[in-house]
C-alpha cells in the first residue's frame, strides 16, 4: 500500500461538540451538525478540501466533527477550536467498509512504526481523523463515497 504524507495548516474550526452516542440521526449531535454543514455554501476561494474532519476524541470518549472556519462564517453559537496543524499519513477506502478501514489502519500503523523518519503524533485535539473526499453529486450518482483517513505523524524524535 502506498500512503501519502500531507501537511495540514493550523486553522480555527467550528465544532459539533462531543457525541458519545455517535448519533447521525436528525436529532443527534452529529446529525444536527451535518444539517448545519450542509447549509454552508463556501465561495470558490473557500471551497478547497478538506474543510471538515470527523474523529474520536480519546479524552471525551466521543465522536467530534470539525469544520474549518471561513472568514465571516456564522458559527450558529457553536464552540470554536484552534487546530495546530501538522503532518498526516493518509489512505482512502470505501466509506462504511470498516473491515477494509481496519486492515488499512493496521497497515498504516505498521508502516509508521517501521519508518526511520516519522512516528505517530497522537495527542489531545490531534487524533486520527476522517474526511469524505467524494463530491456530493458523485456520491449520488455512484451510490457510495470514499473516506480518507488522516493519522497524525511527526518527524522521529532522537533517542
Amino acid at each position: 500500500m502506498d500512503f501519502r504524507i500531507v501537511s495540514l495548516p493550523p486553522f480555527r474550526a467550528v465544532s459539533s461538540g462531543p457525541d458519545p452516542d455517535a448519533d447521525f440521526g436528525a436529532d443527534g449531535i452529529l446529525g444536527r451538525f451535518d444539517t448545519y454543514l450542509s447549509a454552508i455554501r463556501p465561495t470558490p476561494r473557500d471551497s478547497f478540501l478538506p474543510r471538515d474532519f470527523l474523529f474520536f476524541d480519546e479524552e471525551r470518549r466521543a465522536l467530534v466533527w470539525w469544520y474549518a472556519l471561513i472568514e465571516g462564517m456564522d458559527t450558529d453559537g457553536r464552540d470554536v477550536v484552534e487546530f495546530d496543524g501538522g503532518l498526516y499519513l493518509t489512505y482512502a477506502y470505501r466509506d462504511g467498509d470498516e473491515a477494509e478501514n481496519g486492515r488499512l489502519y493496521r497497515a498504516a500503523l505498521d508502516h509508521i512504526s517501521s519508518s526511520p523518519m516519522y512516528e505517530t503524533d497522537i495527542r489531545p485535539n490531534h487524533y486520527p481523523m476522517g474526511h469524505v473526499i467524494t463530491p456530493p453529486q458523485l456520491i449520488e450518482a455512484q451510490g457510495f463515497a470514499q473516506m480518507e483517513t488522516y493519522i497524525p505523524i511527526r518527524l522521529r524524535q532522537p533517542g
